[in-house]
Formats: C-alpha cells, sequence, structure tokens
C-alpha cells in the first residue's frame, strides 16, 4: 500500500503543494494532501529464452540495466529499474520487467542478447520476447483540502470544457520548513471537484493523470526524510541500497534547480568522505556532500560533473580537493562498463574531469 502524502495529523502548517500554471504563472490553488502522487508504473515484460545466466538474478537487478544485441550494427537499449521473478520453472527463460527508454529495442529485432547492470554481465540469450504494458487508464491525481485561488474559482463556476482545460501546469512542492524541494510537471484538465473533509471552503480537485508521470512508490523512504526538511549530516543516505540511493540523487538534482548556489572563491579546500562510495549514486553523492555540504549535488554523471566545474555549483576553479578512502570507489568503480559493454574504468575517468576542471585531488 502506498501511504498518502500529507502533513501530520492534528497539526495544521503551510500548504505543501501548489497547483501553478506555467504559462501565466499565477497559482490555481495549495494544497496540503495529494493522492496519486506516487505510484507503481506499468512495466515492460522481456522473456529472455535459452537464457544462459552469470549468476542468481532474482529480485530488483539494478537502476540501469543494457540489452546488447549480438548484432554489433544494432545499438543497446537501456531497461530502467529492472526486476525478475528469476528463471521460469522447468524453462530455460528468464522474465525481466522494467521500463524501457524512449527508444526500446530495435524495431522487429528478437534475437541473440547479451545483458549487463554497468558492472557486469548477467548473462545471454538466444532470443526474446516483448511484452508491452496493458493500457489502462491512468488513475487520476487528487489535490485534497485545496484552496483554489480566484483563477480556479471562475474556471469552476464555468465549468466549460475550455475553462477546466487547465493545459501546463507545475505541482511544486515544498518540505516542511516551506522550502521548495522540487516540482512535477502534468499537462491535465479538470475532471472533477468536490468540497474538502478538510475544512470549510476547501476542495478536493481531480485531475486527469494521463500525462502525468508519478514519483515510483519505492522512493516513499526517500521522499519521506526530505519531505521533513534538508539533511543537516553527511552521508544521510549512507544506508539506502543502491536503489534508493538513486531516487536520493534524483531528488537532490531537483532539488538543486530549486536554488542558487553561492560558488566559494577560487583555492577553496575540499573533504570528500569515501568510505560508503560503493555505486554510483554513492559516489555523486558523496561528491554533491563534499563541495556543497548535507544533501548537496555536483554531478549526477560525468557530463554534469563536466557542466558543475564551470562554475555556478558551489565550485571556482582552481581547488583542492582530499578524497578520503578512495580505495573504497576504486574497489567498487574501476570495472565498469559502457552501454554496449566495453569495459571502463569510471573512478579514473572522473579523475580525469576533475583533473580538467582544476580541481587538484589528493588521495588518501
Amino acid at each position: 500500500m502506498i501511504p498518502p502524502v500529507h502533513e501530520d495529523e492534528g497539526h495544521v502548517s503551510r500548504p505543501r503543494y501548489t497547483l501553478i500554471d506555467t504559462e501565466h504563472g499565477h497559482a490555481w490553488g495549495n494544497c496540503v494532501e495529494v493522492a496519486g502522487l506516487f505510484a507503481n508504473p506499468q512495466r515492460g515484460t522481456y522473456e529472455l529464452f535459452g537464457w544462459v545466466p552469470s549468476g542468481d538474478l532474482r529480485g530488483w537487478i539494478g537502476s540501469r540495466v543494457w540489452l546488447v544485441p549480438e548484432d554489433e550494427e544494432l545499438g543497446p537499449w537501456l531497461l530502467m529499474d529492472a526486476e525478475s521473478p528469476g528463471r521460469l520453472p522447468k524453462m530455460d527463460s528468464l522474465i525481466l520487467t522494467g521500463l524501457d527508454d524512449y527508444e526500446g529495442p530495435p524495431e522487429g529485432h528478437t534475437g541473440p542478447l547479451r545483458v549487463h547492470d554497468g558492472r557486469r554481465w548477467l548473462g545471454s540469450c538466444r532470443e526474446f520476447t516483448r511484452i508491452l504494458p496493458p493500457g489502462e487508464t491512468a488513475p487520476p491525481l487528487v489535490l485534497r483540502g485545496l484552496t483554489p485561488g480566484e483563477r480556479l474559482r471562475t474556471a469552476l463556476a464555468r465549468g466549460t470544457r475550455r475553462a477546466l482545460d487547465l493545459e501546463e501546469a507545475a505541482l511544486e512542492i515544498r518540505d516542511d520548513r516551506g522550502v521548495p524541494l522540487t516540482e512535477r510537471m502534468l499537462w491535465t484538465r479538470i475532471s472533477a471537484w468536490r468540497p474538502s473533509s478538510y475544512g470549510t471552503d476547501l476542495i478536493d480537485l481531480e485531475l486527469e493523470g494521463r500525462l502525468f508521470t508519478p514519483v515510483p512508490a519505492y522512493a516513499w523512504p526517500v521522499w519521506q526524510r526530505w519531505l521533513a526538511g534538508p539533511p543537516d549530516t553527511l552521508g544521510a543516505w549512507a544506508t539506502f541500497d543502491t536503489r534508493h540511493r538513486g531516487a536520493w540523487l534524483d531528488l537532490v538534482r531537483e532539488r538543486c534547480c530549486q536554488h542558487v548556489h553561492r560558488d566559494r572563491p577560487a583555492g577553496h579546500a575540499y573533504a570528500l568522505d569515501g568510505r560508503y562510495v560503493t555505486d554510483v549514486p554513492g559516489l555523486y553523492l558523496a561528491l554533491g556532500e563534499a563541495v556543497n555540504g548535507p544533501g548537496g549535488y555536483f554531478g549526477g554523471c560525468l557530463d554534469a560533473l563536466n557542466d558543475c566545474l564551470l562554475g555556478s555549483f558551489g565550485y571556482t576553479a582552481p581547488a583542492n580537493l582530499l578524497w578520503r578512502d578512495a580505495e573504497t570507489a576504486r574497489a567498487h568503480l574501476s570495472d565498469t562498463l559502457t552501454p554496449d559493454g566495453r569495459p571502463y574504468d569510471l573512478f579514473a575517468e572522473v579523475l580525469e574531469v576533475l583533473a580538467a576542471g582544476a580541481m587538484h585531488v589528493t588521495l588518501a
């Protein structure tokens, strides 16, 4: 069961959610609870026939799993947040589910594949079939206890199809301290509204969810931590597994877009706590905190790291970085794979990008 997202019982505070008209900048209204913000997305299914495993696959496989055709003229494609119940009983096939990226498999291709998760080869198959998720009606997004703005009151009073079409909107989300956390974009129209049990003059506003992408349900523990306010200590993410660290990094990146950074002067000395850099999200979370403190952002991939080194993300070149316990990252990130399966050293690549950005790194 996905928990509702609401304020503490018996505690009335500032509204957490504001629905914004992105074209004109005005607020349609604000509320204290949103139903439908978290959901389990529809997942596609692959059955891999003649599966030859490199290890036992069961449960969550990885946030980024690459399917690489043996035909080198065809490019690999990405399956995000991949899971598997394991091999089918008395059969040689493996079931793999996940979210296809925007490309998906090459058109018409069903045959031999190798599969890896960015760190190791998981296995291979002689052919596969792809089962798309069923076309289901998207559940609505319900803003409960909404205080409607004047423009929304006018639209509801008119009640015409055109008046109820909100077109592009943004759901702005603040933490319990009232500080902007993130936002969710949606293209929607009002499908229903009714008096709210939250109080007089408040309504529950129902929006079509057809073009809204909900937050994955598994991310709720991470969001729950951030909705209480940003972390005030380093490494608050360290006890999470890779899947939840990825959700933490997503929020850190999104929150960064809501705030302006003050660049430190050139020559600043930074320190990175490398004890928990055991995966890719951990790498960028540790870098972000080294430069910008608890919950800080400083890139989520090599290209983004390079952009951050150019300035406006808390850093001014040149500077110095003391990377403590660097051997942890070297042990976990030196043997990695490109999308097409070529081996490369992510740890070394990060050091090269930092050096090119005039971040002088000392490994300890």
